[in-house]
């Protein structure tokens, strides 16, 4: 059985506010269940825009009012959401966090990014996240990950081990380095034999992001890709398509995880 996913390139632009960028989001999810799609997901931190400059009291629960407007659309809408908060964090610095809300309005999961954005001092207002985190959604196994995390292969090899099916990035990615991330997606696709999705911020203030969200399938071939402008792109998942590849061309189970620890002590 596939799924139909949605991949929402929405700006964060200051005119919209909250309230406006919210009512963007209903529209978008309501126009992507429309299309039969069962999940919509979102840039990173498009709501708020991201930066490294919180301040300390920033952040909110993961059942926070962000959170909770996210699981009203999905009720409303039918379809999951996919959407970014701060999240608080008691007696830490806040996080970068990604949640997924049913259609039931029931957190399916949240993930907080794992690898901080250093070059621009994400590592210092942040916490770091130290899990993963799946969902199944109409029998598809999910990963989450965030932008700066899809440079890091051995995050996209644990979750292919976990058996994630698709992994879902949802990001601020600049156009300075646009290359990088069409190189990437489609890379760790490849090498893990499943699905990956990134979602990218487009149009924001001073050509910082341009868009280029993006899938690809478990041969690393692109399947969908967006503009540097807002709008929807549906993608379909599925999951006898990473069990073929992974039959087809093993290369996850030739992995000779017995021998690379020994190869690192000898470093």
């Amino acid at each position: 059985m596939m799924t139909a996913i949605a991949l929402a390139q929405v700006a964060t632009d200051a005119w919209r506010g909250r309230v406006g960028l919210l009512d963007a989001v209903a529209r978008m999810a309501d126009e992507a269940a429309g299309r039969g799609a069962s999940l919509i997901c979102f840039p990173e931190q498009f709501v708020t825009g991201w930066s490294p400059d919180v301040p300390p009291v920033a952040g909110e629960p993961l059942d926070g009012p962000l959170a909770t407007a996210f699981s009203h659309i999905a009720e409303r809408c039918g379809i999951a959401v996919a959407g970014s908060i701060i999240e608080s964090s008691v007696g830490c610095r806040p996080k970068n966090t990604v949640v997924v809300t049913g259609a039931d309005a029931k957190l399916l999961a949240a993930y907080a990014k794992i690898h901080l954005f250093s070059p621009d001092g994400e590592d210092r207002a942040y916490e770091a996240g130290d899990r993963i985190a799946t969902f199944t959604l109409d029998g598809t196994v999910f990963g989450l990950a965030v932008c700066y995390d899809l440079r890091f292969p051995e995050l996209f090899r644990i979750y292919a081990l976990a058996g994630a099916e698709c992994v879902l990035v949802p990001a601020a990615w600049p156009c300075s380095r646009l290359s990088h991330w069409e190189t990437l997606l489609p890379a760790r696709a490849l090498e893990n034999r499943y699905y990956v999705a990134g979602v990218n911020t487009p149009g924001m203030p001073g050509g910082a992001c341009c868009g280029g969200s993006l899938a690809a399938d478990p041969d690393g071939v692109i399947i969908g890709r967006c503009g540097a402008g807002e709008e929807i792109l549906i993608v379909e998942i599925d999951p006898a398509a990473v069990h073929d590849a992974r039959s087809s061309l093993p290369s996850l189970s030739d992995r000779r995880s017995d021998l690379y620890q020994h190869l690192l002590s000898r470093l």
